[in-house]
């Protein structure tokens, strides 16, 4: 199996340097990822190392707690595309889900994908902090506010992705979305697995062992 075509590239821990993401876009020009998965802040580098590639940059949205205000991650959006992500990865308001404000998170969802257009929306659930009864609802809600695909991590809670949650989103979203599997895929033959379980696309910052 060519993993290339499956894996978004990623780098988005606090201390990465302006280096770091030159090698990221070298990397995923070299294994022909699918994308680089970057903070805002390094789009239009991505972006112009990437412009003669078809490689995609994805930019993150209210990361990685998702407990922003909406106007925020609108505005983060709107400005992630403006300097030339393709696809926008944005955090689910867990406190919300858990407070059962469910309009608000499907409206907000709504709005996101409205400012991007035809550009593809993630919605980050953080699975690490949900029960089953929550990343069920969290993939309806995602189709409800128009999502094109649920992910499972940002990476930087508790736990990844899981086999478990992977095959649990497939079911919930009955085919209205694509799935992300994301947080703590290390090598290739994990990567394997979560593909086989129905994941769509692979977040990982180990993407060149997963090809090597």
């Amino acid at each position: 199996m060519q993993l290339g075509p499956y894996i978004e590239h990623t780098l988005l821990h606090p201390t990465v340097t302006k280096n770091a993401i030159k090698k990221l876009c070298r990397q995923a020009i070299q294994y022909r990822f699918y994308g680089v998965c970057v903070p805002e802040c390094y789009v239009a580098l991505a972006q112009n190392m990437l412009t003669e590639h078809p490689i995609k940059v994805i930019a993150v949205v209210g990361f990685p707690l998702g407990n922003q205000s909406t106007v925020a991650k609108v505005c983060e959006a709107k400005h992630a595309i403006l300097l030339g992500a393709s696809e926008i990865d944005m955090v689910l308001n867990i406190g919300f889900l858990k407070s059962g404000l469910f309009d608000k998170i499907s409206d907000e969802i709504a709005e996101i994908k409205k400012a991007i257009g035809s550009r593809s929306l993630k919605v980050i659930l953080e699975t690490c902090y949900l029960s089953d009864e929550e990343i069920e609802l969290g993939c309806k809600l995602a189709i409800k506010g128009n999502a094109d695909f649920v992910k499972t991590s940002t990476g930087f809670g508790t736990a990844g992705a899981t086999l478990e949650h992977i095959a649990l989103m497939r079911r919930a979203s009955k085919g209205l979305l694509k799935i992300k599997a994301s947080g703590g895929i290390k090598d290739r033959a994990t990567a394997i697995q979560f593909i086989s379980a129905g994941a769509d696309r692979i977040g990982t910052s180990n993407g060149v062992q997963l090809v090597l």
